[in-house]
């Protein structure tokens, strides 16, 4: 678990993360560098869950590595499901990092939500729905892994 006191917003207690893939930590199905050493590092400390439609169908092989469960969507626009997997977790011990417009939902639902202004672009609706936004999945996921940074960001 990651425990951090937000000053004016009370304590945020993290068992979960849940991340988009395309576009949030990939680019054109590849896996960004850094990714992997990242996530397994915070696998000591959250449960980690990656969703996608898996647009080009390369996030199980490129994920082989990571110390957590790839979930392929139903559908391939999956906003709802992504919002309902993070309600199935538990919304408030929950992290959701994401850069679509059909991340915008577990983004708004999860405790805490980062949208990622990566490569791929970022839609505006995923921003809006954010808490913290950053430039590229390694810089979120470091405020994961040093997360009194959160506390400068977030503080009200």
């Amino acid at each position: 678990m990651i425990s951090v006191d937000i000053p004016g917003r009370g304590m945020l207690q993290l068992k979960y993360i849940v991340l988009d893939y395309n576009g949030t930590m990939a680019k054109d199905g590849i896996l960004l560098p850094g990714v992997e050493e990242r996530l397994n590092q915070l696998s000591e400390s959250l449960e980690v869950h990656i969703l996608t439609a898996d647009t080009f169908g390369k996030c199980r092989s490129e994920c082989k590595g990571i110390k957590g469960t790839v979930q392929i969507l139903a559908q391939p626009i999956g906003g709802d499901e992504k919002e309902a997997f993070v309600e199935r977790l538990g919304a408030e011990h929950t992290v959701a990092v994401g850069n679509g417009a059909n991340d915008r939902l577990m983004l708004a639902k999860a405790a805490l939500g980062i949208v990622v202004l990566g490569p791929e672009g970022t839609s505006v609706q995923a921003l809006q729905n954010a808490d913290v936004a950053v430039k590229d999945i390694n810089e979120g996921l470091e405020l994961l892994l040093q997360p009194k940074r959160l506390i400068a960001t977030l503080r009200l």
